[in-house]
């Protein structure tokens, strides 16, 4: 059986963390990982995380399973954090919200739920939108499709040609949207452009399929969900796609949700048992340990609190590091314009150079992009800001 196999190619960016952490060059730089680092380059524990964790571990009393929904009191904080405490699908009972094994895990159980309702079924997903995003649908049984996005020659948003494929749309087919913060581009949709991708999503019908990995990351935790509690709002059906990663800084204890909305407290009821159904012949139970965290957090005044100020430092590093590449940029010569980056949201965003220049920033000077040119402004910091930007002004 296993002689039959071929090698399968290194999924790109993780491939490039290697090829990153083989590099002996003291001033290598690492733009690749879509992770948050702070200015020395480090990946901290939030401290309201740590205070949480020693909670847990005082008050833990058994490993027992939590059942293929996991904690009731983390799925019950997610949904309010996503659509707010307020909002009429709560007040419906129209909602429901299982554990998933990170936000990747929420994709697939969603992928594998569509299919379930609708075997062969297709969900559209941004041009270009996150690596992973294909891959996860294709192996849950779907058909993946694209809809225009990012205008590459202009640096801004097509929503004039996204706004019209998904006019085109087949009604209950599934259309991915990003909720905040863009993967890879880092443009997002204004307010009144959610207003009309809401309209056509209730006229045409089509199965949004929200996903929300970077709450908080782009102006704030009300702000970045303002699409997303919109399109709750004007349609019957919808599924969202959370993670903890980013916000928490949870990556490696891979905690994130799926819910579901359905046209009635009852169908919302029938949903769920098809859910519960979906996550018991994939991973049958959800990790316990990040959804104890963050109900703890979210279930703390205080450290609530906490939370909501370490995220903003993290969101306002993130949105310096993009004002001060622009601006050394400029101070090294650069006369293209790069101004694009600075109205973007969240973690990342293209620089617009080509391949051959991607390749001569790693071969030359141990600067690590993708193929693509997406950046991960977290990799900059104050420290290499000089060395990075002088190093795009020779390529250029």
């Amino acid at each position: 059986m296993f002689t039959q196999l071929k090698q399968v190619p290194a999924d790109p960016i993780l491939g490039l963390s290697v090829k990153y952490k083989a590099d002996n060059n003291p001033n290598k730089i690492d733009l690749g990982a879509g992770i948050y680092k702070d200015e020395v380059g480090r990946t901290p524990v939030l401290a309201c995380v740590k205070a949480a964790e020693q909670y847990r571990v005082e008050q833990e009393a058994s490993k027992a399973y939590l059942g293929s929904a996991g904690s009731g009191l983390f799925n019950e904080k997610m949904t309010e954090l996503m659509l707010g405490k307020a909002h009429n699908v709560i007040a419906q009972n129209r909602i429901r919200t299982v554990s998933t094994p990170g936000g990747t895990g929420a994709l697939r159980v969603a992928g594998e739920f569509i299919k379930t309702c609708t075997p062969g079924a297709t969900i559209w997903v941004s041009n270009p939108t996150w690596a992973n995003h294909q891959g996860i649908f294709k192996a849950a049984g779907l058909s993946v499709k694209t809809y225009p996005y990012y205008d590459y020659e202009n640096n801004c948003l097509d929503f004039d040609g996204m706004l019209a494929a998904l006019k085109q749309i087949p009604k209950e087919d599934a259309v991915l949207l990003h909720a905040c913060c863009h993967n890879p581009s880092g443009m997002d949709l204004s307010k009144e452009q959610w207003q009309q991708v809401a309209e056509v999503a209730n006229h045409i019908g089509f199965i949004p399929v929200v996903d929300m990995a970077y709450q908080g990351f782009g102006e704030d935790l009300d702000a970045d969900a303002y699409g997303l509690r919109l399109m709750a709002d004007s349609v019957e059906q919808m599924i969202i796609c959370s993670s903890c990663s980013k916000n928490f800084g949870l990556y490696r204890e891979r905690i994130g949700a799926c819910s579901i909305i359905g046209s009635s407290a009852a169908y919302a009821d029938i949903i769920n048992s098809v859910l519960l159904a979906v996550v018991r012949v994939i991973y049958s139970m959800p990790p316990a340990h990040g959804a104890a965290i963050v109900e703890t957090i979210l279930s703390s005044p205080t450290l609530t609190t906490q939370w909501h100020s370490e995220l903003e430092e993290m969101r306002d590093r993130i949105n310096g590091m993009r004002q001060l590449f622009v601006d050394k940029l400029v101070e090294n010569g650069v006369t293209r314009d790069f101004s694009f980056i600075t109205t973007q949201k969240g973690m990342f965003s293209f620089l617009g150079i080509d391949k051959e220049q991607v390749q001569r920033l790693q071969d030359e000077f141990s600067i690590y992009i993708v193929g693509s040119s997406r950046i991960s402004l977290a990799g900059i910091s104050p420290t290499n800001v000089d060395y990075l930007t002088q190093s795009i002004a020779k390529i250029l």
